[in-house]
């Protein structure tokens, strides 16, 4: 290699840039915020000049629709796609594996702009995660699959956004109240699997 295929620092220019752009912006996105990461300390995070950092993304609102993207775009396979579980299993499962919910959230709350490409991709992803709970808890006989859903939707919701505000896990006391929504929800002779 030449010194001509280097780029700043002696790094190699191109090769993995968009790879290294996109873990750099879930690193300071998770730990600092979206809007308090600049420019500047991604593309250092990430060994990237900015000229790099636009052949790859038009500007930082399209990296942070990129960066949701990258969160289960299909919305918890390993909980709603697995047939070893029951559809009431499903239903509470969804409360062991919580870490996509977050980034969804803090995109809502630090992008004001409603139109903007990740608060849509974020509300598509809530709507979409609030209809594979409803697709569950009908499967599973509840008598109101919608309110089911929903209901189970908004407490996944707060339990993220009390865990990331004080910095706990509110996971297990909400799946405590999960089941109890799924036991009223889901009559005794409820159709199993």
């Amino acid at each position: 290699m030449t010194e001509l295929e280097k780029g700043p620092r002696g790094l190699r220019r191109g090769r993995g840039a968009r790879e290294r752009i996109l873990s750099a912006s879930h690193e300071l996105f998770r730990d600092q915020g979206i809007n308090t990461t600049g420019m500047d300390q991604l593309c250092a995070t990430a060994h990237v000049s900015k000229r790099t950092f636009y052949q790859h993304f038009p500007g930082k609102d399209e990296l942070i629709a990129e960066h949701l993207r990258r969160f289960d775009p299909d919305v918890l396979p390993e909980v709603f796609d697995n047939t070893d579980l029951t559809p009431r299993e499903r239903l509470l499962a969804a409360f062991d594996i919580h870490a996509p919910l977050c980034p969804f959230i803090a995109a809502a709350v630090e992008l004001p702009d409603a139109s903007h490409p990740a608060r849509v991709h974020a509300r598509d992803y809530k709507l979409a995660f609030a209809a594979r709970l409803t697709e569950a808890a009908r499967e599973a006989g509840a008598s109101d699959p919608e309110q089911l859903g929903e209901q189970l939707a908004l407490l996944l919701d707060g339990a993220a956004a009390r865990g990331r505000v004080l910095n706990t896990d509110a996971f297990a006391t909400a799946a405590a109240i999960a089941t109890v929504l799924v036991d009223n929800a889901i009559p005794a002779t409820a159709p199993v699997g």
